[in-house]
């Protein structure tokens, strides 16, 4: 079975999250895919993801690259998986078709959009119907990720 997370940003955005949640993938040998609902929101994250840090980036690419099957980490807006990831990242309110391809499914959501947290809502019910191990992170007041399911 697939494992679900679900990160709930409070006082973090994702831009703040996101490049962190990567940097612990490619430390662990992972692939990821980063879906997003919009090509203005994929344009953005990779942009962000080369200059991020002063001393560092991640590399990446978008789906649709010449090369898109070699990056460790991959931009969609859509549900394919260029680069053969083990990790799919679902932001923006993304929804992907089936996630029993993948090792683990992260949904990264806005805590301040009532939409996006009724959507976690219900994703979580269906993970948890189809019994995969699920995961709960908030944010504590300092902005640290703590476990709550």
């Amino acid at each position: 079975m697939t494992e679900v997370l679900f990160y709930h940003l409070e006082r973090r955005s994702l831009e703040d999250v996101l490049p962190g949640l990567l940097e612990k993938c490619l430390e662990r040998g992972w692939r990821a895919v980063v879906q997003a609902t919009s090509g203005e929101r994929c344009a953005a994250l990779d942009t962000h993801l080369w200059s991020y840090r002063e001393d560092s980036f991640l590399p990446h690419g978008a789906s649709g690259d010449e090369m898109a099957a070699d990056h460790p980490i991959c931009l969609t807006t859509g549900t394919d998986n260029p680069n053969k990831a083990n990790i799919r990242f679902l932001v923006e309110m993304a929804v992907a078709d089936n996630i029993e391809p993948y090792d683990r499914v992260v949904h990264v959501f806005d805590g301040s959009d009532d939409v996006a947290v009724a959507q976690a809502r219900e994703q979580w019910k269906a993970g948890r119907t189809a019994g995969h191990a699920m995961t709960y992170w908030q944010q504590d007041e300092r902005g640290r990720w703590q476990k709550r399911g």
